[in-house]
């Protein structure tokens, strides 16, 4: 697979560097498989200056980090324009191949989440850290953005209480539909 996205990878990498200032790839810490951090690899979406306009890469529970994670907004002012068609696309999550390689993901798992989301799991946590990450997942197949974070959670635990290569390949295969569709892309 990544043999196959080299050629569109470097294609996206000079959108991004020949439209906006800053590098190409963003990367942010994440919880995995039994709590173990990881730094994640996408195409950076953003402006470099978003950290100012919506104070992105911070931790805490209560602040602005997680509204936005939590309720993405179709015209978030943070987004570059390649950002808006690459998030759209999901062309973004392409460098997570990196961590597909590394062994951090897997292709199909829940979607990994930074620290202060832990605390909206509650008592569904231990599922989610019972199962490594994911590049797409039951949550992506059911709507991504348009589901609440309840259900998101509710979605990782039925995932993880339900596992089979199975599921994994039907989840795989409503992948390609789901992203076509851009239904909760944002």
């Amino acid at each position: 697979m990544i043999a196959m996205f080299a050629i569109p990878g470097l294609l996206i990498a000079v959108a991004i560097l020949l439209t906006s200032e800053g590098p190409v790839f963003y990367r942010e810490q994440r919880i995995g498989r039994d709590g173990r951090l990881f730094r994640i690899w996408k195409f950076r979406s953003m402006y470099k200056s978003a950290a100012r306009m919506g104070h992105i890469g911070g931790t805490e529970s209560d602040g602005k980090v997680l509204q936005w994670r939590m309720r993405k907004h179709l015209r978030d002012p943070r987004i570059t324009a390649i950002g808006a068609i690459l998030r759209r696309w999901s062309l973004d999550e392409i460098p997570q191949l990196i961590n597909i390689l590394l062994g951090e993901m897997s292709l199909i798992g829940p979607r990994p989440i930074v620290e202060a989301e832990t605390a909206f799991y509650g008592n569904l946590l231990p599922f989610y850290l019972a199962a490594t990450p994911g590049l797409s997942g039951l949550w992506q197949v059911s709507g991504r953005s348009n589901v609440d974070y309840p259900k998101r959670a509710w979605l990782d635990a039925l995932y993880v209480r339900s596992w089979s290569l199975e599921a994994d390949l039907g989840i795989l295969l409503r992948t390609i539909p789901a992203v076509l569709s851009r239904i909760g892309a944002r």
